[in-house]
């Protein structure tokens, strides 16, 4: 079976694509800072920041997936954490893309994580894959700088797909248990109206996506990874409430208290998107999960 390597693949999406792609037969290894060639998923060392990488593990991949980026929501948006942020995206997809060029030149696919963070604060407004960037804030900026970054692997001739991913469901990572810990208690918390909107996706779909994306070979460009069912900052809290059996106290946090909590970072939170994954459905791919109180029962129940 093919090989693919994975950039990343020690986070939370990276561990569970590592599980899907083995059961469907698919050899997996690993990009990390520390080689351990006998572990589960062997993993060849890489350093994005001296920009250095193993030669073995590019000539042995068939397909890249890049998963590689520090997180959004760890700490303050400093101007340095801003920096770390867009660095640790755009210098692991060019470090990759140099490595390509010189140790892999029969590479079948270049398969790279993004962002909704493109589409910036838009309200109401639906969005498609066709929709413009938005104009302002720096997730808008970071992801620009990203996408910019894979398409000039796209530009070396090879096949390239980048995945716009929302908020990811899972208990083992992002978002999902910092709000349940709340809503175990009874209270729910939504942010400023709750009327934002947030686009989210079952873990699963999001790496069947990729699968789906490797093995696709019309499959090039950029495609929105999010359930075609996005919800509302307020009806979420109350779904999650649905999900875990409880009846919940609704308390709404203030903007304002949360942009002195948190500051720009408080964007993560407030903004909307109200993403649809138009290019994703006509590619053929099915979402398991397209309604989210089903997605989050299944990701509680199951532990994923």
């Amino acid at each position: 079976m093919p090989t693919v390597l994975i950039g990343g693949g020690t986070g939370m999406i990276g561990q569970r694509l590592s599980e899907l792609l083995s059961e469907k037969g698919y050899t997996v290894f690993h990009l990390s800072r520390k080689q351990n060639l006998s572990a589960k998923y062997p993993a060849y060392q890489w350093n994005v920041e001296n920009g250095t990488i193993d030669e073995q593990a590019i000539q042995k991949a068939d397909y890249i997936i890049n998963l590689a980026g520090a997180g959004i929501a760890d700490k303050p948006w400093t101007a340095t954490r801003k920096k770390v942020i867009t660095e640790s995206r755009t210098k692991s997809t060019l470090l990759l893309k140099e490595s390509v060029l010189q140790y892999q030149p029969n590479l079948k696919a270049y398969l790279s994580a993004s962002a909704i963070g493109y589409y910036g604060d838009r309200g109401n407004e639906v969005l498609t894959e066709n929709s413009e960037p938005g104009e302002t804030g720096f997730l808008t900026e970071s992801t620009l700088a990203w996408e910019n970054a894979i398409q000039q692997i796209a530009q070396q001739g090879v096949r390239t797909v980048g995945l716009r991913i929302g908020l990811v469901l899972s208990t083992k990572g992002g978002a999902l248990p910092k709000l349940l810990l709340p809503t175990k208690l009874g209270t729910g918390g939504y942010f400023d109206s709750g009327n934002q909107w947030y686009a989210w996706v079952h873990i699963d779909d999001v790496c069947r996506l990729f699968i789906h994306a490797l093995e696709n070979e019309t499959m090039s460009g950029f495609y929105n990874a999010t359930a075609p069912n996005p919800e509302t900052n307020k009806d979420f809290t109350q779904k999650l409430g649905e999900a875990l059996g409880k009846r919940l106290l609704l308390i709404p946090a203030p903007a304002f208290a949360l942009r002195l909590g948190m500051g720009e970072m408080a964007d993560t939170v407030l903004g909307s998107a109200k993403v649809m994954p138009k290019r994703t459905l006509t590619s053929g791919f099915e979402f398991q999960f397209p309604e989210l109180i089903p997605a989050l029962k299944d990701v509680i129940e199951n532990g994923k």
